[in-house]
């Protein structure tokens, strides 16, 4: 939970700041109301709160909000979500450089990044010429996403 006085991040599920003692609270951003520490659901309207320092937290507040979520933001915290949806067709691309592992076994590590760094940027290159999106890059390989114009 991250202070709303200092901004100083509390790992530790406590009732105030390590840094300044200002009390923590767990406000919904949903509705706004503040709940116990510990809650993992807001007690006014039942909306999931996330815990701080947890992987889905982290991950959630990286997301870009999706137009659908920009346009309810501003509506009032009791009013329904929307149920109906979009469907696209999308192009999902999984690339890697096989067997990295054996190659790169016995080097160091800024050798190994030389060797797959000009790889990875060749597989970016060409998503990003089709016009989609690289969603993850993690050591060898990329997952990459594009639709049909």
């Amino acid at each position: 939970m991250r202070c709303t006085k200092c901004g100083t991040e509390s790992t530790t599920g406590r009732k105030f700041c390590a840094s300044c003692g200002s009390p923590l609270t767990n406000r919904c951003p949903r509705c706004g109301a503040e709940n116990t520490s510990s809650s993992a659901f807001c007690e006014d309207c039942g909306s999931a709160l996330s815990p701080s320092g947890s992987p889905a937290a982290l991950v959630s507040t990286q997301i870009t909000p999706t137009s659908t979520e920009i346009r309810f933001t501003s509506a009032p915290p009791d009013a329904p979500l929307p149920t109906e949806g979009e469907r696209k067709t999308v192009t999902a691309l999984f690339a890697d450089i096989k067997d990295s592992t054996a190659l790169l076994r016995d080097l160091d590590p800024e050798e190994a990044r030389a060797i797959i760094d000009p790889a990875l940027n060749l597989m970016i290159e060409a998503v990003r010429r089709y016009e989609g999106y690289v969603v993850q890059s993690t050591g060898d390989g990329i997952f990459a996403c594009s639709a049909p114009r």
